[in-house]
């Protein structure tokens, strides 16, 4: 049997075990393996299967490698990661180099042999989620009502001003009676304009007075401008 084959036996009879987890995470409040925890039962499975795993350290790597010991010399499978120095404060360097390489072993280990523990994203301590507020539509705004067609029609046979609804469009309408004014070149310009668009008129006074009496005294004043 080659290494990966004894390396599955080994992993079943090391899952069919029960492990303890001695370490203790007292800040995100779980618990996780040791070496000691398993490193005695793998030993004895590995020497049953007959694997043997090694550990070496280069300047910036970890790796365990299983060896089949029946096996030819490169019958073997390695394990690695990348080697990142512990930082701990008032700590020897030498302390620190110690630390860092048994937390590499144990991840090593964990990993040739599929142990299963806390993962350190689930250790995290949850954030909390902030809520976007509730959605609120725009308020509609009320879409205006299309201004009613306002025109001057300006030929031979007269002057007049049409509009669809002449109170609400009155500025529009006092622009154009504004501007047949001041195209008039006589009195009977100005009654014609009048009497073409009396009905416009007739509206303006029904619905304000006062623009109807400051309308006839710009139609006063035109006369007069033309009298001069």
């Amino acid at each position: 049997m080659n290494v990966f084959g004894k390396l599955q036996k080994a992993r079943v009879q090391l899952h069919g075990t029960a492990l303890n987890k001695s370490g203790k995470n007292s800040f995100a409040k779980f618990n996780y393996f040791e070496l000691a925890d398993f490193i005695p039962t793998v030993t004895k499975i590995f020497n049953e299967v007959g694997l043997c795993g090694v550990v070496s350290f280069s300047a910036d790597t970890a790796y365990l490698t299983v060896y089949n010991v029946d096996g030819e010399k490169d019958d073997f499978i390695t394990f690695t990661s990348p080697l990142v120095m512990a930082s701990m404060d008032r700590v020897q360097p030498i302390q620190s180099l110690g630390a860092t390489h048994t937390y590499l072993r144990r991840y090593l280990w964990l990993m040739a042999m599929e142990i299963v523990e806390n993962d350190a994203v689930d250790a995290a301590e949850p954030a909390t989620p902030t809520l976007a507020p509730p959605f609120k539509p725009a308020k509609a705004e009320p879409i205006p009502k299309p201004k009613a067609k306002v025109a001057t029609n300006m030929n031979d046979d007269g002057w007049t001003i049409s509009s669809e609804n002449v109170m609400e469009n009155l500025p529009a309408v006092v622009l154009a009676v504004e501007t047949l004014l001041a195209v008039a070149k006589n009195e009977e310009d100005l009654l014609t304009i009048f009497q073409k668009n009396k009905k416009v008129f007739d509206e303006i006074k029904a619905g304000s007075e006062s623009e109807f009496e400051a309308l006839m005294a710009k139609f006063t004043a035109t006369k007069e401008q033309l009298k001069g």
